[in-house]
């Protein structure tokens, strides 16, 4: 499976057509079924961390192995790039090495520097501004507890972030509808709201910004929240937690969605915060699932980029 259009790198949503994402999650499904193969026998996966992880680094590492392939784990501090080596200069190094370069990062800058400098694919495994990786996986979830993504409704509510950005395009890009609600201003980055927005425009979706909870999960099929403090921003840790506090996702706010509304979080979940524990160890709750896909997801995207 080759989708010429996403290119080398997998960097953010923006440039998968709306058949590319239907291909990928038809491709994750089978891997799911058949997990093992040597599709990728002899293949090399580079994984650069600047920022902690479990279910991007497992996750990857797992999906070369089982497409047989190989995963190096590389802790940034471990590398020059610690000590002040160029961003080009360890793309154009580590490209003479292995197949694939995966990188989890502070600046999206960073990861497109990277990519640009790299003569292998670059993924994008968590920067500022985007998560992809985790959006696929996210559509993957819906699509198979719910049979289809036609005619469904995503709310995500909490802080317009790299999360949010890579859910409302991957929506955007399959014709779902997503309302966003986050405090007063949290709300995501307006030109990626406007990328987005033009998308939805062809695809006959809607996208929705709000700063009412309520209003965003009226009636909707999916409930998706995240933590409200993400990695990098702890010094504002508890002034979040009380400007947060009215969009944590709890039964009342759930009763507001249809009554077989999926709840999704994409972890690490900080319960009591911005999910109540009956909510996301509830009946409803795909979350386990939903991480769960990172590796299917995933292994679609290695298998596109390397087989």
């Amino acid at each position: 499976m080759k989708i010429k259009t996403i290119g080398k790198d997998v960097l953010n949503l923006h440039s998968y057509t709306t058949e590319d994402i239907h291909d990928l999650l038809n491709e994750a499904l089978q891997l799911k079924k058949s997990p093992y193969s040597d599709l990728l026998k002899g293949k090399t996966l580079a994984m650069i961390f600047e920022k902690s992880s479990t279910r991007t680094r497992v996750s990857f590492e797992v999906g070369m192995i089982q497409l047989g392939g190989h995963a190096i784990d590389l802790n940034a501090n471990q590398l020059q790039l610690g000590r002040g080596e160029t961003v080009s200069d360890t793309a154009k190094v580590l490209s003479s090495y292995v197949d694939a370069i995966l990188i989890r990062t502070t600046s999206h800058e960073r990861v497109k520097e990277l990519a640009e400098n790299a003569s292998v694919p670059v993924i994008n495994g968590l920067c500022d501004l985007y998560h992809p990786c985790q959006a696929l996986a996210d559509l993957l979830t819906i699509l198979e507890v719910k049979g289809t993504l036609e005619g469904l409704h995503v709310a995500y509510v909490g802080d317009g972030n790299n999360v949010a950005h890579s859910l409302m395009m991957a929506c955007a890009k399959v014709g779902v509808d997503i309302s966003v609600a986050t405090p007063v201003g949290f709300e995501p980055n307006e030109q990626i709201v406007h990328q987005i927005k033009e998308v939805a425009e062809q695809t006959g979706s809607t996208v929705t910004i709000t700063n009412d909870p309520i209003q965003a999960v009226t009636n909707v099929d999916v409930v998706y929240t995240d933590v409200w403090t993400s990695m990098g921003q702890e010094e504002e840790a508890e002034a979040r937690k009380n400007i947060f506090q009215p969009y944590q996702v709890n039964a009342e706010l759930m009763s507001y969605a249809k009554a077989d509304a999926t709840f999704l979080h994409c972890l690490p979940a900080h319960r009591g915060e911005e999910v109540t524990a009956d909510v996301i160890d509830g009946v409803n709750s795909a979350v386990f699932q939903q991480a769960e896909n990172r590796l299917h997801a995933q292994k679609a995207i290695l298998k596109m980029l390397l087989a």
